[in-house]
């Protein structure tokens, strides 16, 4: 059976890949950061016989396999980390430190387990490489930059990722979460949300703070829009629909006695129905446009999008035939359906670029009992550290036993078997 042939060295093969694991927790880079990461990864790719390309995106990687006719199956994990500073408490706790967007110095964590991504992904694409005897087509290896910023995908299609590897049948790509260990969930159609991310400018007039009647102070017309936004959804979304509207950040004034000029907020904003979408977002520029009347404001606030995400959404018929070849492998007691999730991904465009279908699905990273006991106890929420957390650590098994054969099993099964 070509699954076993292909699987055959995989536990010979997970102490170098635990190795790997720690080294890239050890040494994160943020987003169109990620040099060291790339090289890494290419190198790997190059000696496992790839025909590699880097350098796509700014940092991204891509590994082609050719290996006689049939189809053509893309593989994608991402590779960039965030600006957390890590609290985990491990032996391999990321100390690093990067710049962001705005140059500042930042603490810098695989927080969100793209190290995970990264390591199951360079398993996976030397077992197949070995074992190209029981399988025909073309393997396309993509390691991703800049998906927390949700332009890591479409800059690399701008940078002729399909020009390079050609079209593929099908793209497939997967993410660790907070789940048990061990355990693969997958889902039919919508599985992640849509993100907006905006950033709105409160224009105030400052003065001292011993004269408020002199000013408009953006302080509290910034506490009346965030105050305001919090009803978008409970009063404006059907309680059959969803979104999130989060006010991530807010930055307004520098010392206790000066009221300041203007405010920052941040907001953050999931969908999972481009209608409902819409609707948020026209509801927040009224909001912001009226609270700022209101208030006096001297100039209109301004309103920018930061970051825009797509839905996630999986193929029915090709996330069925994906479900059934994992339950054949793994079992039916390690295989879910997946919930939908509110995090969001820019996975999706490689496949809408491409206009082929694409399935993305989850695995469980966490020590199983913990989880289990905390999912039975109603304590899962409160203490089970979820991605993007200081305290997110997958354990390093059967997480990458588990995720290398999930990325084996999925590119087996849309690839031809001589």
């Amino acid at each position: 059976m070509s699954v076993d042939g292909v699987l055959a060295g995989v536990q010979e093969m997970l102490p170098g890949l635990e190795k790997l694991y720690v080294d890239l927790h050890r040494h994160p880079e943020l987003s169109f950061a990620e040099h060291r990461t790339a090289a890494e990864l290419a190198g790997r790719l190059e000696t496992a016989g790839y025909e590699v390309h880097t350098g796509l995106g700014g940092t991204g990687v891509l590994g082609v396999l050719r290996n006689g006719p049939g189809p053509a199956v893309m593989v994608r994990a991402d590779i960039d980390a965030l600006p957390v500073e890590e609290k985990t408490g491990l032996g391999y706790a990321s100390r690093a430190r990067g710049r962001d967007g705005d140059g500042k110095d930042v603490p810098v964590m695989h927080a969100c387990g793209h190290d995970m991504h990264a390591t199951w992904l360079a398993g996976a694409a030397e077992l197949l490489a070995r074992g190209r005897a029981h399988w025909r087509g073309t393997l396309q290896v993509v390691f991703q930059p800049g998906e927390e910023h949700g332009s890591g995908a479409a800059a690399m299609v701008r940078d002729g990722v399909f020009d390079l590897a050609g079209r593929p049948s099908v793209v497939l790509g997967q993410h660790v979460v907070p789940g048990p260990a061990g355990w693969v969930l997958t889902r039919p159609g919508v599985l992640m949300a849509a993100t907006d991310a905006l950033r709105i400018v409160l224009h105030g007039r400052g003065g001292h703070g011993s004269r408020p009647e002199t000013t408009v102070d953006p302080a509290v017309l910034a506490a009346s829009v965030v105050l305001r936004l919090q009803t978008i959804v409970s009063r404006e979304i059907a309680a059959t629909e969803s979104a999130v509207v989060t006010v991530g950040s807010l930055h307004v004034g520098t010392t206790h006695n000066v009221i300041a000029d203007h405010a920052v907020l941040e907001v953050n904003v999931r969908t999972f129905d481009d209608q409902v979408r819409r609707k948020v977002l026209a509801a927040i520029e009224r909001i912001v446009q009226g609270e700022a009347a209101v208030a006096g404001s001297p100039l209109p606030p301004e309103i920018t999008g930061l970051a825009s995400f797509p839905v996630t959404e999986n193929d029915g018929g090709t996330t069925a035939e994906l479900t059934e070849a994992f339950r054949a492998h793994f079992g039916p007691d390690r295989v879910f359906e997946a919930p939908l999730v509110t995090g969001s991904e820019d996975f999706g465009e490689f496949a809408r670029v491409a206009g082929v279908p694409s399935v993305f699905w989850l695995v469980g990273g966490l020590e199983a009992g913990p989880v289990l006991a905390a999912m039975a106890e109603g304590r899962f929420e409160r203490d089970v550290p979820s991605n993007h957390s200081p305290l997110f650590a997958p354990v390093p098994h059967p997480t990458l036993r588990t995720g290398v054969e999930t990325l084996v099993v999925g590119a087996l099964r849309f690839l031809s078997v001589p």
